[in-house]
This record gives structure tokens, C-alpha cells and sequence, in this order.
């Protein structure tokens, strides 16, 4: 048994078939799958109506999940389980969130362009996202391969980025749609933290652009030369010919790599229509400095 990759990008991004999720996978296929991953980035999986605990059983695969926290003041999950984070706009009774609820409004923050979790010291390796009710219109999400990105840089450009250090913090990525409702655990639990803005991805060898709405500033650079610079790589990172959008149906499962890409939500009309997807994260372990240094990084 093997599986069948597609691609969907000339970069990027593959549909992947030919295998059910819903079963625990033989070792030579889970090895298929990582290799796709590696090489792709991006996986579809078409066609996968999973349980929560099933989605979480293959997420292990990849290594230890990240448990979801409470951002906001609200301490009542819809779900049952931690380490699946709520991507929906269903309060915890299962109603269409209120315009002026502090999830929601957490949650526009989705629609910067961002890879998950570079704002903790550990980010993330990979996150799965299942659909289980989609609008009828709306709700895409878009990917951009940070890879190609990086070799489409100008040799120069590539030279002054080398080493660069970048401070990332959901406090700064919130703030930029006015979000700063957090409460005090989550100010102490996340604290700036530091990330290469050029890394090399584990699994190809390849340089990639690491970089987010998380990303505040340039460590010792002034700061506001910094954020341009940030923007500048992101609106380079963001052109049309690296990004790869997703139009999802009911039963999609897309396995995207934080290490080496970007995405972000497009907008619905979620006052009138639900939008239901559970996401998994899979934690990179060890912060991006340390990787490429060998050490742990003091600014």
C-alpha cells in the first residue's frame, strides 16, 4: 500500500490519498507521509471524517502536541480535549459567537499573516486543522512557502539577513487589530521571545524565511527600522506566485510545516454561518536560535 501525491502549487502543497486517518497507519506508510511533508510543506488530506481522538492519535506521530490555553478571561472549553484547539466561532454552548466576544475578537488575528506559535520559546514543527462544518462561501485559508520565498531573495538581501534575530510576541501580533484583552497568566506565561529570521528547515536542508504578524522587531536594530524590514520580507513572502490557497470541504485534513511556511484565514460572514475546525499543534521542541547554535540565546 502506498499513498498518491498530487501537487496543487508549483512550489508547494499536494493532495495527499490513499490513506484512511481514521486507522493506525503501518510504519513504511507514516514514512510516506513524512517525506511528502518534508518535501511539500503542505498536505491535503481529502476525505478524512476524524474524531478528535483520532486526529490527535496522528499528530503524535510527529511528536508532542501542544496543549491549547486560555488566552482570554473565558475558562470554558467547547472541547473536550486540551491539546485541540478550538478554530471555530461557536461559544462554548455550541452558539454563534456575539461581534463583541473576546474570542472572536482574538481570533481576527488569524487573518494576519502568522506561523503558529513562533511567539512561544519552543514553536511549533506542524499544524493539522480538520474541517467539520465550513461556510458556504468564505473561510479559505492561504499558505505561502517561505522556502521559495528565501530563494527567490536577491544574493545581497540574503547576506544582510543572515544571523538576523527577530523578538516575536502574540501581545505585538494582537495589538495590530487593537486586541489587548489578554489576561495576566498569559502576559507571564509568554513573554517576547527570540527567532532566526533565516532558519534551515530540519527536514529538506533547505534556507527558509521564518516570519510572522508575531514578529515585533529586529534584535539590535532600531526598532522601526526593523518592522519595515519585517514588512518588507512578508509582502515579498506573500506574492501571489509563493502562496497556495485552500478552499475547504467538510472532511478536509491540511498538515501544514510552521518551520518554512506562513498562513492566514480569509474572512466569512460568521455571524450568519458556522465554521467549525479543530486544530492540532505539533510542538519543534527546541526554540529556532538553539537549533541553529547549539546553545541557548541571550539578547
Amino acid at each position: 500500500m502506498s499513498i498518491s501525491a498530487s501537487p496543487l502549487h508549483p512550489f508547494f502543497a499536494a493532495r495527499i490519498e490513499g490513506v484512511d486517518l481514521t486507522k493506525p497507519l503501518p510504519a513504511g506508510l507514516f514514512a510516506e507521509i513524512e517525506a511528502a511533508f518534508n518535501q511539500n510543506a503542505v498536505l491535503v488530506f481529502p476525505n478524512q471524517p476524524l474524531t478528535d481522538e483520532q486526529q490527535i492519535a496522528f499528530s503524535r506521530l510527529f511528536g508532542p502536541l501542544e496543549t491549547s490555553p486560555y488566552y482570554t478571561g473565558e475558562r470554558r472549553r467547547r472541547l473536550e480535549h486540551a491539546e485541540v484547539s478550538d478554530i471555530s466561532n461557536l461559544d462554548p454552548d455550541g452558539r454563534i459567537m456575539a461581534a463583541d466576544n473576546p474570542r472572536r475578537l482574538y481570533n481576527l488575528g488569524n487573518q494576519l499573516w502568522h506561523t503558529d506559535s513562533s511567539f512561544k520559546y519552543k514553536p511549533a514543527r506542524a499544524s493539522l486543522l480538520s474541517a467539520r462544518v465550513v461556510p458556504p462561501q468564505g473561510g479559505d485559508t492561504e499558505f505561502a512557502d517561505m522556502r521559495a520565498a528565501y530563494d527567490a531573495l536577491p544574493e545581497e538581501k540574503k547576506r544582510q539577513l543572515e544571523g538576523l534575530v527577530a523578538e516575536h510576541s502574540i501581545l505585538h501580533s494582537r495589538s495590530q487589530h487593537g486586541f489587548t484583552d489578554f489576561h495576566d497568566e498569559i502576559r507571564q506565561e509568554l513573554p517576547p521571545v527570540p527567532q532566526l529570521v533565516v532558519r534551515t528547515h530540519p527536514g529538506s536542508k533547505r534556507k527558509t524565511l521564518y516570519l510572522a504578524s508575531h514578529a515585533s522587531h529586529v534584535l539590535g536594530w532600531k526598532t522601526d527600522e526593523g518592522r519595515r524590514l519585517i514588512r518588507e520580507l512578508i509582502e515579498f513572502a506573500t506574492q501571489p506566485r509563493f502562496v497556495y490557497r485552500h478552499r475547504w470541504a467538510v472532511g478536509d485534513l491540511v498538515m501544514w510545516d510552521d518551520r518554512c511556511t506562513m498562513h492566514r484565514g480569509r474572512p466569512y460572514d460568521e455571524a450568519k454561518y458556522t465554521r467549525d475546525m479543530h486544530r492540532t499543534t505539533v510542538s519543534d521542541e527546541v526554540n529556532s536560535v538553539e537549533r541553529e547554535r547549539g546553545a541557548r540565546y541571550a539578547a
